[in-house]
């Protein structure tokens, strides 16, 4: 299967417009975003826990990213309710689960063998944040050398500054507006652009947004 698989071009998708498609495991539904492969894949996702529903026991080959969106994810290693931001280096292994119900944007198969710290962030933790000017507000999850990933919060009525992204840029509405392009995007909005792009930020009515940077180049 093969859904915005070309990483040298931009993708855009409205994912509230999307139909939740029915995984292997009953109660759990996803939406695609990107995709390469068929079971398993590379793959961008929004991914819904009914409430009740666990999915089996399973080992990350490349890796596993995942933002909570609503409700609360658990697994062995504890409950991680909306807004809790996760890492599951390769060769990892849990078991996901949800009591109350969850919807998380995960990412897969898409670390290099040289990541092997897991890491968990609760992004709603004032001390992570920082003012990067013109009333924007930043909270960095991970860095390394093969990518960024933040955290953004923009004020209403925001115009920023066009910027170069030599190592391309991601990103996912998770509240509020976006203005890209000319174009004003709501939350859920997935955006994807290659290395080299050159784009500003914008917003009517503030925004909060997860952003990855350096990862296209």
């Amino acid at each position: 299967m093969l859904i915005n698989a070309d990483l040298g071009r931009p993708a855009a998708v409205d994912s509230a417009a999307l139909d939740w498609v029915a995984s292997p495991i009953a109660g759990v539904e996803r939406r695609m975003l990107e995709r390469d492969g068929d079971e398993v894949a590379r793959a961008t996702s929004l991914v819904r826990y009914a409430p009740g529903s666990a999915f089996s026991p399973h080992t990350h080959g490349a890796g596993e990213e995942f933002l909570v969106l609503d409700g609360v994810f658990s697994d062995e290693t504890g409950d991680f309710p909306a807004g809790w931001y996760v890492r599951n280096p390769p060769g990892s292994r849990h078991t996901p689960a949800s009591a109350p119900g969850a919807t998380i944007l995960v990412k897969l198969r898409q670390m290099p063998p040289a990541e092997t710290a897991h890491v968990r962030l609760d992004t709603r933790d004032p001390g992570l944040w920082r003012d990067l000017g013109d009333g924007v507000r930043g909270a960095v999850l991970f860095e390394a050398p093969w990518e960024t990933v933040a955290m953004l919060r923009l004020p209403p009525d925001h115009a920023g500054a066009t910027e170069t992204w030599p190592g391309g840029i991601e990103l996912f509405v998770v509240e509020g507006d976006l203005l890209l392009d000319g174009a004003t995007m709501g939350a859920g909005a997935w955006v994807r652009r290659p290395a080299g792009a050159r784009l500003a930020l914008g917003s009517r009515g503030g925004a909060l947004l997860y952003r990855k940077t350096g990862h296209l180049g």
